[in-house]
């Protein structure tokens, strides 16, 4: 039976700097739901080095599902999920509660629509200063932050007109509709930020 496993080679050259910026950002304890887990890799990276939270991994797409699920298995962990059926865009998440939302490497490789709907279904979960947690490339100040970022955002567009990298402006901009406050944007290798946004009003309210 073929191991449906995928392996992202930049989870290798990522896991253990997101990891060191999360340890200090993420609660204590509690459920980090982890929004468009791709491979599965960082979500078992974290649920191996941070055993005192649970992650529950999702994906709208079924083989990245498989992909998670065989990760997960293979890694025999207490603390991580197998996949749930999430698209970030639709109006109802298979949640209902989370301490933590954590989103690496989406909002640029989705339509803005998949960014508006990661904001409003967080911010229907997370209660007062609960962090949604964001990975990518960003620009700032309406300008890329290295060359290279400029050419990778060329290449998104040309990949499709619906993708590309955001504006961290914008991003918190929408966050701030939903109920968020931007509390760290953290420079990252590779001209990546870590951004930390956190919940400013209780759940529901």
């Amino acid at each position: 039976m073929p191991d449906p496993r995928r392996f992202a080679p930049a989870v290798a050259r990522n896991r253990d700097a997101i990891l060191d910026v999360l340890r200090a950002r993420l609660p204590a304890r509690g459920l980090v739901l982890e929004v468009a887990s791709g491979s599965g890799e960082h979500a078992v990276h974290l649920a191996a080095n941070l055993p005192a939270l649970t992650f529950q991994p999702s994906d709208p797409h079924a083989d990245a599902r498989a992909s998670i699920d065989a990760w997960v298995a293979a890694s025999a962990l207490p603390n991580v999920r197998c996949a749930l059926a999430l698209d970030a865009t639709a109006a109802a998440w298979p949640l209902t509660a989370a301490d933590a939302v954590l989103c690496v490497n989406m909002i640029h490789i989705a339509p803005w629509a998949a960014c508006e709907g990661l904001m409003r279904g967080a911010a229907l979960l997370l209660s007062g200063g609960s962090p949604l947690i964001l990975y990518g490339p960003f620009k700032r100040g309406g300008h890329h932050t290295a060359p290279s970022n400029d050419a990778f955002d060329a290449g998104l567009r040309a990949q499709n007109p619906d993708w590309g990298v955001r504006a961290l402006e914008d991003v918190t901009s929408l966050a701030v509709e939903q109920g968020f406050a931007l509390s760290e944007a953290v420079e990252m290798p590779a001209n990546n930020l870590t951004v930390v946004l956190r919940r400013t009003i209780p759940l529901n309210q």
